[in-house]
């Protein structure tokens, strides 16, 4: 059968070298035993390839089913996959078989092998070894006939080298390996795929077919597609049913084109991002900011008590820094203390001072500061909502966007911490 009658055959689109090497690749090993390893990202079709592979070998008429491992809760993926006797766990009311065991002489596809626990990895490479499982709760080993397919959109290098994976397992897998191209690799499809699923769509919604202009093939062709055919698929749909007009124009396709940054990844607002931290973990910060320059400030000023009896006129850059750290000009430092104590800077002054003179000012203060540190996280979460409510008079949205808590979160604070006033 040649590569043609296959894409008819199986959906596939496009004549681009990566995919028709790739299917190629497929034919070729079809009719053997031998476990293939589908490389590829999300949305590329790695399913379709392993249909191939059944549809194509000795097992065709054997049982063939696509179990997503990433899909199955890792308490019971065991079960899932190699059955359990009855009474094996909780809720164990009966026997039950397993995937291998059901699809004994068929075809079983692993999709995202990578999210397979440990535990079950042990098992996967006993049965690719000898064909051999045992049940959950069982001592019985068993045999099983199953040809095993498995697909991954991850660095299984990387995640053997972090031990969450099998380095012998993964050798086991990849004896060969057929790599699906993602879309932004084979750019010369996209405008095939984009006519093939308007035709689709507009047959499902008995409209008429949506076309693009020769400019908005140039944005298609050049996007970069990170969730591949599963996302232009989507995106044809969205198109065909919600624009009036059937000709699309480059202009009106970028509207539907999420905006990428330069790797590749999806931007998300600064906003969002602030609503998904927890503002347990926001306070945290503040409080180690704050400790580490409390710290800081500490340091400083024992070096300048050790140091006074030795001091020159001259002031080295280093203990300028320090100084200018302690003592900025235009603004108030609060210091952390059981009383509140603020080191009000004269600019006038200091200008008309010696270096000498502004650092023996500076030492007789620090002498007379017990600098102790109030690490309180309630105090902290309370005295921060009280500033930012009173710095915008009171406005609560805005100050809960400043302090990166959601409104709900914030009128919670309030009524606990009695701010109602502010």
């Amino acid at each position: 059968m040649d590569l043609q009658n296959i894409k008819l055959r199986f959906g596939i689109i496009g004549n681009s070298p990566r995919i028709n090497y790739a299917l190629e690749t497929a034919v070729k090993v079809a009719p053997t035993d031998i476990s293939v390893y589908i490389l590829g990202e999300s949305g590329v079709g790695k399913e379709s390839f392993s249909k191939i592979i059944h549809q194509l070998s000795n097992r065709k008429h054997g049982p063939f089913i696509s179990i997503n491992c990433g899909a199955i809760p890792e308490g019971t993926i065991n079960s899932e996959l190699f059955g359990h006797e009855k009474g094996s766990f909780t809720g164990a009311n009966e026997s039950r078989k397993g995937y291998f065991e059901t699809v004994n002489g068929g075809t079983i596809f692993l999709d995202e092998i990578g999210e397979l626990p440990l535990e079950t990895q042990a098992r996967l490479l006993r049965i690719l070894e000898y064909g051999e499982f045992i049940r959950v709760g069982s001592s019985k080993v068993q045999k099983t006939d199953v040809r095993i397919v498995t697909a991954t959109n991850k660095d299984l290098v990387k995640l053997c080298n972090q031990g969450k994976f099998r380095e012998d397992l993964y050798y086991r897998l990849s004896t060969l390996p057929i790599y699906v191209p993602a879309l932004r690799e084979r750019s010369s499809d996209i405008s095939i795929l984009f006519k093939k699923f308007a035709s689709d769509f507009a047959e499902k919604y008995r409209i008429k077919a949506i076309e693009l202009t020769p400019d908005a093939e140039a944005v298609i062709s050049n996007y970069r597609w990170p969730g591949n055919i599963r996302q232009l698929k989507n995106i044809v749909e969205q198109i065909s049913v919600l624009e009036q007009t059937r000709i699309i124009n480059d202009s009106l396709i970028v509207k539907y084109l999420p905006t990428e940054n330069t790797s590749g990844q999806l931007i998300v607002s600064n906003d969002s991002k602030q609503e998904n931290l927890n503002e347990r973990e926001i306070f945290y910060k503040v409080l180690f900011d704050l400790k580490k320059d409390v710290n800081d400030l500490k340091s400083i000023v024992l070096g300048l008590l050790e140091n006074q009896k030795n001091f020159s006129g001259d002031f080295s850059e280093i203990n300028k820094a320090a100084l200018t750290r302690i003592l900025p000009t235009n603004e108030e430092i609060e210091i952390p203390h059981s009383q509140e104590i603020f080191i009000r800077p004269q600019p006038t002054s200091i200008i008309n001072k010696t270096e000498h003179q502004i650092i023996e000012q500076e030492i007789t203060q620090a002498e007379s500061v017990n600098i102790e540190e109030n690490l309180s996280l309630e105090a902290k979460e309370k005295e921060l909502i009280k500033k930012s409510l009173i710095k915008n008079n009171g406005k609560r949205k805005k100050a809960a966007s400043e302090l990166g808590i959601s409104e709900r979160t914030l009128y919670r604070k309030i009524k606990e911490f009695n701010l109602e006033n502010y």
